[in-house]
Formats: C-alpha cells, sequence, structure tokens
C-alpha cells in the first residue's frame, strides 16, 4: 500500500488527538468503573473497525485484512500483556484512582518505543529478506517457551524491575510515597522521581519487551509499515480500558498463552514459508483470510475452553470447602462439644 507523507501525518495528527481526548476525559484521578471501561473499549474497538474499513474503501480488501488480522493478533496478545500490569500495579501498591493516568502514559511510552521498533524491523526488511527466516524461528521458538511456561502453571507470580529501570531510580532517586498526579518533587533540594512515575516506565518499558514477540508477529501478516503501525496503534490504545473492563477475569481465561503459542507458531511457520518463496522455492503460501480466520477460530476456542475449565476448577473448589465444613462436624468434635456444654455449671445448683 503506497502511502503519502500527508497520510502518515494525517494518521499521527488523528491518533494524538483522540489520546488527548481520552487524556482529557480522565485527566481527574478517579476510580474507573466497570460502565466507564465497557463504554470506551466499544469506542476503541469501533474506531479500529471504521479505520480498517477506510482502508478497504480506499486501499482495497488486501491492506484491510492485513489490518484487522494484525490488529486482532496484537490485542490478543496485549491481552498476556495485563496479567504482567497487575503484577506491576500490586508490586508499586498504585492506588486505585491513580491507575487509569498510570496506564494511559505508560502505553503512550509504549507506543512511541514500539513506532521505532517497527521503522528498524521495517528497514532491516527491506534490506535483508533472509530476515524473514529469523522471525519465523523466533515466533516458533517463542510459541513453543509459551506452552512450556503454561505448563509450569503459576509458579512465577512475581515481577521484577529490569536493569533500565533500576538505573533510572538509582540516578535519580524515588520518593516514599505518592504525591497525588506529581511525577517529580523536591527532596532536600534535589529533584527525584514519584513512585507514580517508576511505576508508568515500569509499564512502558515492560511493554517494550513483549514487543520483541508480536512485532515479528504482525511483520508476518504484512510488510506494510503503515498497517503494522496504526494496527499497534489501536491494539495498545484500547489497552487502558480492558485492564479494568476484565481485569477480574483475567484469571479465568486459563488457556490462553496455549492459544497465543498456537497464534504465534502459525505465523512463524507463515515467516518461513514467506522467506523460501522470496528466495524461490515453490512452497504454498497462507492467505490474509485464512490467515483471519485461523487466528479468530483460535482466541474463540481458546476462551471457551478457558471458560470451561474455570468453571470447572470453581465447582471442584467450591466441592473440597464444603467437604473440608463437613470434616469439621465430625461426631467426635459433635461428642466433645457436648461434653463440654455438660461441664458447664447450671444456675441455681450452686445456691
Amino acid at each position: 500500500m503506497d502511502v503519502s507523507p500527508t497520510l502518515w501525518a494525517v494518521t499521527i495528527l488523528g491518533l494524538a488527538a483522540l489520546i488527548a481526548i481520552d487524556f482529557f476525559i480522565g485527566r481527574k484521578p478517579h476510580d474507573v468503573s466497570v460502565k466507564e471501561a465497557g463504554i470506551w473499549t466499544v469506542v476503541w474497538i469501533v474506531l479500529a473497525a471504521l479505520f480498517g474499513l477506510g482502508l478497504w474503501a480506499f486501499g482495497g480488501s488486501q491492506p484491510a485484512g492485513e489490518f484487522f488480522a494484525g490488529y486482532i493478533t496484537e490485542k490478543s496478545l496485549s491481552v498476556d500483556n495485563l496479567f504482567v500490569f497487575v503484577l506491576i500495579m500490586a508490586k508499586f501498591a498504585v492506588p486505585s484512582h491513580l491507575q487509569q493516568r498510570v496506564l494511559l502514559v505508560g502505553v503512550i511510552i509504549a507506543l512511541v518505543l514500539r513506532a521505532i521498533f517497527i521503522a528498524a524491523g521495517a528497514a532491516i526488511i527491506a534490506s535483508f529478506s533472509w530476515v524473514f527466516y529469523i522471525f519465523g524461528a523466533f515466533l516458533i521458538y517463542t510459541a513453543w517457551k509459551l506452552v512450556q511456561e503454561a505448563r509450569k502453571g503459576d509458579e512465577e507470580d512475581d515481577w521484577e524491575e529490569n536493569r533500565l529501570l533500576k538505573s533510572i531510580e538509582k540516578k535519580f532517586g524515588v520518593a516514599d510515597r505518592y504525591h497525588g498526579t506529581k511525577l517529580f518533587i523536591q527532596v532536600n533540594g534535589k529533584r527525584v522521581l514519584t513512585p507514580l512515575m517508576v511505576v508508568m516506565l515500569a509499564i512502558g518499558t515492560t511493554d517494550l519487551l513483549f514487543a520483541l514477540d508480536s512485532i515479528p508477529a504482525i511483520f508476518g501478516l504484512t510488510q506494510d509499515p503503515y498497517i503494522v503501525f496504526t494496527a499497534n496503534a489501536f491494539a495498545l490504545m484500547g489497552l487502558r480500558q480492558l485492564y479494568f473492563l476484565i481485569g477480574g477475569l483475567l484469571k479465568k481465561l486459563v488457556h490462553l498463552s496455549y492459544g497465543l503459542s498456537v497464534i504465534l507458531g502459525f505465523i512463524g511457520v507463515k515467516l518461513v514459508l514467506h522467506a523460501l518463496h522470496e528466495s524461490g522455492v515453490h512452497v504454498p503460501e497462507i492467505s490474509i483470510p485464512f490467515s483471519l480466520a485461523f487466528i479468530g477460530g483460535v482466541l474463540v476456542i481458546t476462551t471457551i475452553t478457558s471458560l470451561i475449565a474455570s468453571k470447572k476448577q470453581e465447582k471442584l473448589e467450591k466441592q473440597a470447602e464444603l467437604e473440608n465444613q463437613k470434616n469439621q462436624q465430625t461426631p467426635e468434635n459433635q461428642d466433645s462439644q457436648a461434653a463440654e456444654g455438660d461441664q458447664t455449671p447450671k444456675a441455681g445448683v450452686d445456691a
């Protein structure tokens, strides 16, 4: 898709305007309700759908299909980010009324860093077609690693600060408590970071690690930098509202890692086939409509099986709790309680 500098400028300005509106509406720190999160989640999904339809109208079905496939993939991968975001919020004990501000700024930082990644990736792909082999192999390895981590269960339930964040904290210093929405304060004549600034940087830089697999994944669906960037932007900008909307449901998506591993493995194979095709080897290439259907199907199946498994687990836990309560009321315990009751002095006997 041939994108002019003017279209790039209009798109970036349009996204900046949407971010400004989102920031203006949520400028006052507050607890985000499920209703508010639901409304804004729908708004961002509708905006993404309208953008995709606009691509269809002006560019044809190919770029539109690539956008929707990329958007759904990035959205599903970003849901996995929310697990880590929950851990970060708990690690820094972020007050509930400040969490929406943290996520908004953190997502903006992530979007800027991803834009740099996308530009670098596009330049590398344009110069070296063999990089598709590396991207494909990396995604297949990541898929295998996701399966291994999923099989381990919830053993790793903590989050550790990355080196970049630790170096920033060491250089500037961090205040001992939150100071509203302030990012810097003066302590003994020295300007130091507030915990709010640190957690914003934590969200933004941690997402950069997720971009290591999500960026190659979307390049496996399209090599158009414009579509890659816009799909990432729309997926990330709806992430804040999604955090508050499905925060309580994240633990129920027990098979999400398996679904994401299947998707990443599928795109990895697609990249390898594309690389072979570019090298002159006659191999079948996977079409965008098939990719879109496959990714959507995997996500639907994963969600359904996750909810079924979670429901069964909740039922087993409830049964175990009932049995535990019954065991506490054994005949021995009842006889012991009765004996203790008989030893209680009766009113009027001593008199």
